[in-house]
Parts: C-alpha cells; sequence; structure tokens
C-alpha cells in the first residue's frame, strides 16, 4: 500500500489537478490499496492567513471578499473538470457550504478583533478542505470510486496549535477506524493534509508544509510500504540549481541526510517528515507531478554512494547571529543556562550556537525576523548584568546565511572540513561562526548573506558533485 502526497502546485490549476487525477488513476488501478493527501491550491493558505490578519486589524469586507474568491477559484476548475451536471453541482454545493463557514469563522476575528492561533489553525484549514473535495469529485468523474475525508477525523495530535506534534497510537487508532474500511471496500481515500485535531476536536495545524508530515504520519498509522511526495521538481538536489546550475538529483538518501538537509534550508520535503516513516523503515519518494518519468529520490534508512563523501550543500539566508559578550562573561551565574532559557521562552528557532570562551562570548542564530524579539528578552534578562558590567554587550549581526554540507560519507573521513574551509579561503570568504553535528552528518558555517552565491557553487565544484546525473 502506498500514501501519495501532492503539493500545492501539484493542485494549483486545473491542468495540475488534471495531472494529479491521472497519476492517482493509474496507481490505483494498477494497486487498489492507495491513499491520496492533498495540500491547499497553491497561494490560498497565504491568502487565508492574509486574511485572517487583516479582519482581525479591523478590515469589515475581508471575510466576504475571501468567501467570493475562494469559491470563483474552486469552482472554476471544477466547472472545467466535471462534465458530468449532478456531479458538478453537488461539488459547487459543498465547496460553496465549505467558503461561507471560513467566511464566519473570519467573520468572528473581525467582530473580537483578535486572531489567537487556535482561531488561525482552524481557518487555514479550509485551504484544504475545498482542495480534497474538488480532486476527489474529478477522480469520481474519471471513474475512480474516490472519497473526501478530512484529516481532523484522522490525525491526533497535542494542543500546541500552529506546530502541532501527532500523538502516533491514536491516529493509528483512528487510521484503523477511518480509513481501514474504506480501503477495504475499495475507495481511494482523498485525505486533507497539513492539520489534525487534538482529543477534543480542535483543529490543529502541523506546521508550514506539513502535509508532507501528514503523509508520513499515516503511512505510519497505516504500515504503507511506501510514500510518495509528488512536488515540482526531479527530487533532492545537489544543491539550489538556482545557485549552481550544475546541480544534479540525487538518486538516494538516508533518513538522517535528507532531515539534516530540510533543517538547514531545501525546500523539498518538510523536516518532520522522516520521523514516523523512518520508525517503521517506510522509504519516502520524492518524485516530480509535471515530469513522473523521472526515477526521483528515494529516503530511506540507507545512503548510497555518489563518488563523494558530501551529498548536498544547503543554505538559510535571512538569518542573524545574537551574540552576549563580557569581560565577566564566565563570573555571571549560570549565564548558558539563562540564555537559552530565555531564548526558549520566546518560542524562536535557534539553528547553529558556538562558544568562544576566550572571549567571553557565546553566540547563535536566529531568523532575521525574530532577531529583535530575542534580543528585548535577554536585554530584559540581563538588565542588571549590563548596568554592572559583567556582561558588555548584547548585539545582532545581520544580513548573514547559514550553509550546510551535508553527508553520512562524511563520518571517519579526515579532510572534509579542511577541503571546505580551503575552497572557502581561496575564494577569499569570511567564515563568521562554525558548528559540526556530533553526527557527523554536516558542517555549518555562517557567512554574509551576499556571498551564498558564491560559497555554494565553490564547495559544490571542490567535491565534484556537478554533472548530468547521480549514479
Amino acid at each position: 500500500m502506498r500514501v501519495m502526497k501532492f503539493g500545492g502546485t501539484s493542485v494549483g490549476n486545473a491542468a495540475a489537478i488534471e495531472q494529479t487525477v491521472q497519476i492517482l488513476a493509474d496507481a490505483y488501478r494498477s494497486d487498489g490499496r492507495l491513499v491520496a493527501v492533498v495540500s491547499a491550491m497553491s497561494g490560498v493558505t497565504n491568502q487565508l492567513i492574509a486574511t485572517a490578519q487583516a479582519a482581525a486589524e479591523g478590515d469589515e469586507h475581508a471575510a466576504a471578499t475571501l468567501q467570493r474568491e475562494l469559491l470563483e477559484r474552486h469552482e472554476a476548475v471544477t466547472t472545467e473538470l466535471i462534465a458530468t451536471p449532478a456531479r458538478r453541482e453537488a461539488t459547487i454545493a459543498r465547496l460553496a457550504e465549505l467558503a461561507a463557514r471560513c467566511a464566519r469563522l473570519v467573520e468572528s476575528v473581525h467582530v473580537l478583533r483578535d486572531l489567537s492561533p487556535r482561531a488561525l489553525d482552524w481557518i487555514v484549514s479550509f485551504g484544504e478542505r475545498m482542495s480534497v473535495v474538488v480532486v476527489a469529485a474529478v477522480l469520481e468523474e474519471r471513474g475512480i470510486p474516490a472519497v473526501a475525508v478530512d484529516s481532523d477525523r484522522v490525525i491526533v495530535t497535542d494542543d500546541h496549535f500552529g506546530n502541532a506534534n501527532p500523538l502516533l497510537d491514536e491516529t493509528r487508532a483512528r487510521a484503523e477506524a477511518v480509513l481501514v474500511p474504506l480501503l477495504e471496500s475499495g475507495k481511494l481515500p482523498v485525505v486533507t493534509g497539513f492539520f489534525g485535531a487534538t482529543h477534543k476536536g480542535a483543529v490543529t495545524t502541523l506546521g508550514r508544509g506539513g502535509s508532507d508530515f501528514s503523509a508520513s504520519i499515516l503511512a505510519h498509522a497505516l504500515d504503507a510500504d511506501e510514500v510518495w511526495i509528488w512536488t515540482d521538481v526531479d527530487g533532492v538536489m545537489t544543491a539550489d540549481p538556482r545557485l549552481v546550475p550544475s546541480a544534479r538529483t540525487l538518486p538516494a538518501i538516508s533518513f538522517a541526510e535528507a532531515t539534516e538537509l530540510a533543517y538547514f534550508g531545501a525546500k523539498v520535503i518538510h523536516p518532520r517528515t522522516m520521523q514516523p516513516a523512518a520508525e517503521r523503515g517506510i522509504p519516502i519518494w520524492i518524485k516530480n507531478t509535471f515530469n513522473p518519468e523521472h526515477p526521483g529520490t528515494r529516503i530511506g534508512p540507507e545512503t548510497s554512494t555518489n563518488g563523494s563523501v558530501v551529498k548536498a550543500i544547503t543554505a538559510i539566508p535571512g538569518v542573524s547571529v545574537i551574540t552576549v559578550e563580557g569581560s565577566g562573561f564566565l563570573a555571571v551565574a549560570d549565564v548558558t543556562a539563562r540564555v537559552f532559557e530565555t531564548v526558549g521562552r520566546t518560542g524562536v528557532n535557534v539553528y547553529m550556537v558556538f562558544q568562544a570562551s576566550s572571549q567571553h562570548s557565546l553566540g547563535f542564530v536566529v531568523r532575521r525576523t525574530d532577531a529583535s524579539k530575542v534580543l528585548r528578552a535577554l536585554e530584559r534578562e540581563f538588565e542588571l548584568d549590563l548596568l554592572k558590567g559583567r556582561v558588555a554587550r548584547i548585539w545582532e549581526e545581520p544580513g548573514m546565511a547559514i550553509v550546510a554540507v551535508v553527508g553520512a560519507g562524511m563520518r571517519g573521513t579526515p579532510g572534509v572540513a579542511g577541503r571546505v574551509f580551503g575552497t572557502l579561503g581561496q575564494h577569499r570568504i569570511n567564515i563568521v561562526a562554525i558548528a559540526q553535528g556530533s553526527s557527523e552528518l554536516n558542517i555549518s558555517f555562517v557567512i554574509r548573506e551576499d556571498e551564498v552565491a558564491r560559497a555554494v557553487p565553490a564547495i559544490h565544484d571542490a567535491f565534484g558533485l556537478g554533472g548530468s546525473s547521480a549514479d
């Protein structure tokens, strides 16, 4: 049995939905045990978030405009793809009902002038709720017995709204109750991605890009043989082809390598997708909806050789380095714990940490958009220490980027770091900070953002990653 997930571009317009439906129809006819997971149409989630925020800020027309635009977009593709009058009318009626429900929620946000994380999760779930209705109806139009399923009936999570964690045992029980009977009766469940619900039924989202995660969760719950992530690229590449035109698709990487790449900026897969699948050894394939003949990339328990100890290079631009420094730094009681307890309370993600005891400084990397929040929190925490001179200053270096060099072959291979940093030196690229994971799967470093376009191609070339294929 396979779980197939389709991203926003795979259902972004009528032509894309037609292609997605063809892929699903072919897979269903070759093996009837199949579950589809579908994202919102491209751009819809951003529209829902922006509209909800506008309503909270007082836009009295936000709800009505959203209702009209959501229905118009989904109705247009339904009209184009479904010829049977009764099915077309029933589908449009269902879409109209969903658009109206979403608009009522947005209107309540406007009335209260408050957009809580819980309310936002409920509102943004409507992108997926509407897209699965369309996809399931088009599949039925093509002769495939499909059923739209809202994932808040199946995926059980905690109540961390906006970035919820799945409760896998409870989800398995729900999947057995909801999805298994559909599969046994020959149906093709088309499940909403991106969200689930708490035990009490409150809708939660799994973080942006969480439809990948949804597919992996369902594969875990159903003991699937494989997960196929359908997107708009051929697979995981050795580098961003916009930076490195010679970048190539990797035929296979390990769960650990894929996790490192996703965490450090590779957008082809959600960082948390690997964990549920890896727990049960379920391979994940990255495939291109618009080039289905391409073999794609297999992510599994084991890596594969590609002629280099390094598999890929990725980058996260738009970060800032925050540094806490002082000549009396070591005299500040439990300073490291205080720094990270303070940062933890802000909810901001920290990408890298580094410490230079000779300079009595501790530094870490966050998104530039989060830097001011972190600075304010640290200044409050260390206000007395700053006044007494035990901490000299707390400051931000903006305009930075993290570059990560990833590969399981780096384990125990001498000279990898030397070649990375020697290459940067030859190109006169200054390194602001360095970190190497204890897993030896990656070497990451911070450089100026405007030097990424030189650094990534240089390292890519230094390890011979370019070429026409990734054999």
